[in-house]
Order: structure tokens, then sequence, then C-alpha cells
């Protein structure tokens, strides 16, 4: 991954952590707490933490 699309990634983990509903996507059934978030080179599924106010990245793949 170069720095653009890493860059991108970044941008939109600070959106995310701004206001997590709003910013991601749900990834599979929309229970609130697994998310998804998307960019032209990346793939992200994210752990949202409510009560903790945290979000835990659990996978993240370059699309190319």
């Amino acid at each position: 991954m170069n720095a653009v699309h890493v860059g991108a990634l970044t941008l939109a983990l600070a959106d995310a952590c701004q206001d997590p509903i709003a910013a991601i996507q749900p990834y599979g059934a929309d229970d609130g707490v697994m998310r998804m978030l998307v960019t032209d080179h990346a793939f992200a599924v994210l752990l949202l933490g409510h009560v903790s106010k945290t979000i835990t990245v659990l996978q993240v793949t370059y699309l190319g």
C-alpha cells in the first residue's frame, strides 16, 4: 500500500472515530457492533465498543 492509500484509510478511520454509525457500514446483520469501512483500495472490519467508546480493527484487506 502506498502513502495515498494509507492516507485514505487513515482519514476514513478518523471519521469513524467521530461518528462510527454514520461513517461506516454494517458488516452482516446490522447489530451496531460489527461494521465495515471501505475505501477505493482497502476494506476493514471493525468492532465498535459503545460503552468504552473504542474501535478495534479486526481485519484490513488491501484491494489493490
